[in-house]
């Protein structure tokens, strides 16, 4: 009995020392309770290592007010003060206000309570895309691309049903997340892709019939512009075939002409020299007639 008070004491007092640990959303407010009723007692809310002081109750005086200039402003309009509890809530928190916070009771004895803040950003809804750079040339598959963008401190993960599939996780400040998926066409089973951290998550449902597509044909442009090819390339073909008939035309048609022209300068030739023989024999006979009638 003795060993269990004396754990209880122990972890009572390590819990003064080193806090509550609180996590929030940014833009959401926050309320550090302080988990007594004041009555006499004064009550000082310090933030950060320096311990700067934030607000102060004064009980026996009923004042309540926090100190706006400290810390350059950080805290202008956003504390508020109960007057019964002595709980201080943080309004529209941001990341500038995470950190260490102690309330210090003063009473019959002075009290310390240490809270840790965590302060979180809201988590944008997962798009899915229809990965086209990843088309399978089987057909048979979909490349789907979960994406997230200005994240930090989350895990983006796809599930099949309730089993995880894949899963990548990142601690650095404002940074975009994508995670691929490959699934048949075919498929019936049920897909996710699920963004988490430590308080809250966000989930978008893939739909297989919606989303994949089959891969696309080539652009337009790249269309026009093989038509044109296979075009010209019909035309060259066209236009040497033609030449090239037009070529065997011509040398035909050269080949007769010379045909022709030799059989005409043979026959003239041969003309010529029946013509001559004839004359001679003309003139022989009258050179002979003549003697006679000498």
């Amino acid at each position: 009995m003795f060993r269990m008070f004396a754990l209880c004491l122990c972890w009572w007092r390590l819990a003064g020392v080193f806090g509550e640990s609180v996590s929030v959303m940014e833009g959401d407010s926050v309320t550090l309770n302080t988990d007594t009723q004041i009555s006499t007692d004064d009550i000082q809310w310090k933030f950060g290592a320096n311990n700067s002081l934030i607000a102060i109750i004064k009980i026996k005086k009923q004042n309540l007010f926090t100190i706006d200039d400290a810390l350059n402003g950080r805290f202008r309009d956003r504390l508020k003060l109960d007057n019964q509890t002595g709980s201080l809530t943080i309004i529209n928190i941001r990341f500038k206000h995470a950190g260490d916070y102690k309330a210090e009771i003063t009473g019959v004895k002075l009290t310390t309570k240490n809270f840790s803040v965590s302060v979180y950003a809201r988590l944008p809804v997962p798009v899915l895309i229809f990965n086209s750079s990843q088309c399978s040339s089987s057909q048979y598959n979909c490349s789907v691309l979960c994406s997230v963008v200005n994240v930090s401190a989350v895990s983006l993960s796809w599930y099949k049903g309730n089993s995880v599939l894949s899963s990548i996780s990142v601690s650095d400040l404002s940074i975009s997340l994508s995670l691929p998926l490959e699934v048949e066409y075919q498929d019936k089973n049920t897909y996710s892709c699920l963004i988490n951290n430590t308080i809250s998550n966000q989930t978008t449902h893939l739909d297989i019939t919606q989303l994949c597509q089959t891969c696309p044909g080539p652009p337009g442009s790249q269309i026009v512009l093989i038509s044109a090819a296979a075009a010209a390339g019909s035309l060259l073909i066209i236009s040497a075939v033609g030449i090239f008939c037009i070529c065997r035309k011509h040398r035909k048609t050269d080949q007769e002409v010379e045909n022709q022209l030799e059989e005409i300068t043979y026959a003239e030739t041969m003309f010529i020299k029946r013509r001559v023989h004839k004359s001679k024999s003309k003139e022989n006979h009258q050179v002979l007639y003549g003697q006679v009638m000498t």
